[in-house]
């Protein structure tokens, strides 16, 4: 029986105080964010427009995912295991929910009242540097507020819970995965369809600038990127650390006992720190790009937090794992676990850059593929596209090369031994995760800086000087959201490794309990074999999922824009006056036609990611289920990078052309890069983000219904009517909702069919 002692109980209890101590430094720099000049007044009414429209999205969302997390919640209810570990589970998965939806709530809030700032800053001396220290720190506080609210309920249920605080903290992991899921799908939602439909009807069609008020379509696109940005990144990375937690602590359990359970947290617990060094020192010196200060801090916050955590397992753990209580089958290793956990904590912070330089690489707009792909606009939209996916396709491989060297070095760490390298495996994750607050403002820093300069150019107040910097700092946050893009899919596959073990131990654990399994279909149901015909069909499944997934967020956005661009061309046909200045537009009917359209688009996904793997599991068995969550690991790496890359490179390739290059705005070839970008909004702020919280969903619902897939299969007439019965059921779910969206986009397309037939030729 593992015990867990006073000194671990200790320890933990300090990591708990380092959590409230990160959520007041949080609190100290939120103040330090307000407390900056607002600007003018015609500035301070544009930014209330975006406030007052995200917090009403927002309101409406979580009112909706509220009735949703009610009925999960008593599920959970359902599931096998000890009464009081299902309570707990349960009401943890409430407290994940509600973090990851507060820290959505957080970033958008503050992010909004920081736009304004640094549009103001731009106006002043020295407006580069202190915009830039404004955009950064407001990610600081987001940041902070992810490690300290994750760090603080991994703690406090390893406190309560002990031992069993693993079984516990999956249900918290699933409520964070599953809420920053549907916020990152709504939010993706909202942002694209309103930013395709002003790029298409205001730059294309009218000629006019991107964010110029006659446009209204302008408020709800700086208010998109405020709840899909700032809200749904920050949930993301959210689960993405509460999620890399909870496998760490399974494995670590069954790897390494009381040990094992409580230096995942240490490991995490340093990232608080980590995460104010890399805030703090990031300052932009001069006329420096912001770019080149934002990578020192994350460069200097990772290294000092590798090598804390190597001084916390030498100073920890034992120097043999003889000394270990843990209950997996280790086999023969010899190797010190001081070194081996300090080393692949230093993997995954040197993942971490990796990606970093990979990403900023393929999407700068200093670097050879961005500027090939801006090039590319002398011949038309065409071969923007072509070739903005051709750096896509080129980039997901070298990304996910990196990610699977990293996987094989943790391998080798481990000697061999499968159990100790899936525990490894999530040791590197919250190694990478260290940084997680450095990235949280890296990536908030580009929806603050985007909307600066939309406030900047709807005003008219700022003089071309200041213009030019809110312009650097937009092409720079393009470049740090792309990376924390590639960042957040790199724990979004270690995280799913890990669970991939801890879905393997879960069944084990299961199977132990079962008398007899049976002759026939059965053993075939629960072998892992992937030579078997039956998991490589659930492989298969498991990639048609990612491909399906994303076809649906992506088409989503396409009918949420359309509504957008006929509703923006009607407002320019009725009331000419708008273009003249005369007339103001109706930027709240854009705004109500983003949130409606959003949140009846983001259930289809979402079924889909949660019925899915229950559908295979209890269809086809667990080893069929485990070919499922491979399948869906392999394609969402190669999927996510692709859609994220592509349309990071679009999006700055248009902003070469607008700097000048190629006849600069207005030109054909500026043209041609505002097709590439559109086409690359729901690729990299949709679909492709949506990926990372839709594989660890998947890979938590089969955590979860492993024991019961398990009991249910054995030899029994009657639990093969209900296992059967159960997987008709979640089968017709999951594509019950995808046949409701089919013939919704038919009814779309009909009225919009209507629509246009009604309307004068010009």
């Amino acid at each position: 029986m593992l015990t867990f002692g006073s000194s671990s109980i200790t320890i933990v209890a300090v990591i708990g105080v380092i959590a409230l101590a990160a959520l007041v430094c949080a609190a100290v720099m939120r103040k330090q964010v307000l407390a900056a000049p607002e600007g003018s007044p015609g500035m301070q009414d544009i930014a209330k427009g975006v406030q007052e429209g995200a917090s009403a999205y927002l309101n409406r969302q979580f009112r909706t995912l509220a009735l949703f997390a009610v009925v999960v919640f008593a599920l959970l209810f359902l599931l096998p295991g000890d009464g009081g570990i299902r309570v707990g589970r349960s009401i943890a998965f409430l407290f994940g929910a509600g973090f990851s939806a507060a820290i959505g709530y957080l970033g958008m809030w503050l992010a909004v009242r920081a736009n304004v700032r640094v549009a103001s800053a731009a106006t002043r001396p020295g407006g580069r540097a202190e915009g830039a220290r404004i955009a950064f720190r407001t990610g600081g506080v987001v940041g902070m507020s992810v490690v300290g609210l994750g760090l603080l309920g991994a703690a406090l249920v390893v406190l309560f819970y002990r031992t069993d605080a693993p079984a516990v903290l999956e249900g918290f992991g699933f409520g964070a995965a599953l809420l920053a899921m549907f916020m990152r799908v709504g939010g993706g939602i909202f942002t694209k369809a309103a930013d395709v439909g002003a790029d298409l009807v205001g730059k294309v069609e009218q000629g006019i600038p991107e964010d110029d008020p006659r446009n209204a379509a302008t408020i709800a696109d700086n208010v998109g990127d405020n709840v899909g940005d700032c809200a749904g990144m920050a949930a993301d990375l959210f689960e993405s650390y509460a999620v890399t937690l909870v496998a760490a602590l399974i494995l670590g359990k069954a790897a390494m006992g009381e040990q094992g359970l409580v230096f995942p947290l240490i490991v995490t617990a340093i990232g608080a720190l980590v995460a104010l060094l890399g805030v703090l020192v990031t300052r932009v010196r001069g006329n420096e790009n912001g770019l080149k200060a934002i990578n020192r801090g994350f460069y200097l916050s990772a290294v000092v937090g590798a090598l804390l955590a190597a001084v916390a397992a030498f100073t920890y753990l034992p120097s043999s794992f003889s000394e270990l209580a843990g209950t997996a089958d280790l086999g023969d290793v010899t190797s010190d676990p001081r070194v081996v956990a300090s080393l692949a904590v230093v993997i995954g912070v040197v993942l971490a850059g990796i990606i970093l330089w990979i990403t900023g690489y393929f999407t700068g707009t200093t670097s050879k593929p961005t500027l090939h792909v801006a090039a590319t606009s002398r011949t038309g939209a065409a071969t923007v596209v072509l070739s903005g996916i051709g750096v896509g396709f080129e980039s997901a491989v070298y990304t996910a090369g990196v990610i699977a060297a990293a996987i094989c070095g943790v391998f080798l760490l481990a000697g061999g031994s499968i159990w100790l390298s899936l525990f490894l495996v999530a040791l590197a994750g919250c190694g990478l995760l260290t940084t997680v607050g450095v990235i949280v403002a890296m990536d908030t820093f580009g929806p603050v800086s985007d909307n600066a300069q939309g406030i900047a150019e709807m005003s008219g107040e700022v003089d071309e000087e200041g213009a030019q910097i809110l312009t650097d700092l937009d092409a720079v946050g393009n470049t740090t959201k792309a990376i924390t893009k590639g960042i957040a899919i790199a724990t979004a596959v270690l995280a799913a490794t890990a669970l991939f073990g801890s879905y393997a131990d879960a069944v084990g654990t299961a199977m132990a309990e079962v008398q007899e399994i049976g002759t026939g279909l059965v053993p075939a149901m629960l072998s892992f074999e992937i030579i078997s015909p039956v998991t490589l069909v659930g492989v298969i499944l498991g990639a048609a999922t990612v491909f399906l997934f994303s076809g649906l967020a992506i088409d989503a956005v396409t009918r949420a824009a359309g509504a957008i661009v006929f509703e923006v061309r009607r407002q320019f046909r009725e009331h000419p006056g708008i273009m003249t200045f005369d007339e103001r537009p109706e930027y709240g009917k854009v705004v109500d036609i983003c949130t409606r359209d959003s949140l009846r688009e983001l259930a289809t996904p979402g079924l889909l990611a949660a019925f899915a793997p229950i559908a295979v599991g209890f269809g086809l068995g667990v080893g069929p289920l485990a070919g499922f969550l491979g399948g869906a690991i392999g394609a969402g790496v190669l999927m996510a990078v692709f859609l994220a890359n592509s349309g990071g490179a679009w999006d700055n390739a248009k902003k070469i052309v607008e700097d000048g290059a190629f006849g600069g705005k207005g030109s054909e070839a500026h043209e041609a890069t505002i097709i590439g970008d559109t086409v690359g909004d729901p690729f990299k702020d949709t679909a492709g983000p949506a990926i990372n919280p839709l594989i660890k969903v998947m890979n938590l619902v089969a955590l979860l219904i492993a024991p019961a897939v398990v009991i249910l299969s054995v030899p029994a007439d009657a639990n093969q009517v209900l296992r059967i019965g159960i997987a008709v059921v979640a089968a017709a779910v999951a594509f019950g909702a995808v046949i409701v969206s089919r013939l919704r986009a038919a009814r779309v397309d009909r009225e919009q069919a209507d629509e246009t037939a009604a309307v004068p030729a010009r």
